[in-house]
């Protein structure tokens, strides 16, 4: 096996235990919240949209009819984690963002998820930490982990 594969498989393994951990701690939030996974796929869209989407555009990045959608936000509205209201430009168009409740719902899942995170850091000896973090400022400064653009490698 060459170092580009033993790297890959290390990586694979180690973010698939990470991901274990760190999702076992925060999906038991929105488990108890007892959403189906299409409604909890709209809340986190929704959490980490800047501004109000319009329910075509919700239904688009998840890949969703709008009457699927609008199903779910029906669904969402009614218990309390979105809010819709007409857009300002065209009363045609709904808006739907998070509620109270579920930016309060996100947040509780985000903070469960960074919980797990400390739990692995503080497993680490200082030594592997300060090894860690020497990896990954560099990785994290550079443009390795964004999209790649059309043509690049």
């Amino acid at each position: 096996m060459n170092d580009r594969d033993q790297l890959f498989e290390g990586l694979d393994l180690f973010l698939r235990r990470l991901i274990g951990l760190v999702e076992s701690e925060g999906l038991s939030v929105l488990a108890d919240a007892e959403l189906p996974i299409t409604q909890v796929r709209t809340v986190m869209l929704l959490a980490c949209a800047h501004d109000p989407l319009p329910i075509g555009a919700v239904a688009d990045r998840l890949g969703l009819s709008v009457h699927a959608a609008g199903r779910n936000i029906d669904r969402l509205v009614d218990l309390g984690y979105v809010e819709r209201r007409e857009s300002p430009e065209d009363r045609r168009v709904k808006l739907v963002s998070l509620s109270a409740v579920g930016l309060d719902t996100v947040d509780q899942h985000l903070t469960a998820r960074r919980r797990a995170m400390h739990t692995f850091i503080d497993r680490l000896t200082d030594d592997q930490v300060r090894a860690f973090t020497d990896v990954l400022t560099p990785l994290l400064a550079g443009d390795y982990l964004l999209p790649r653009q059309q043509g690049q490698r």
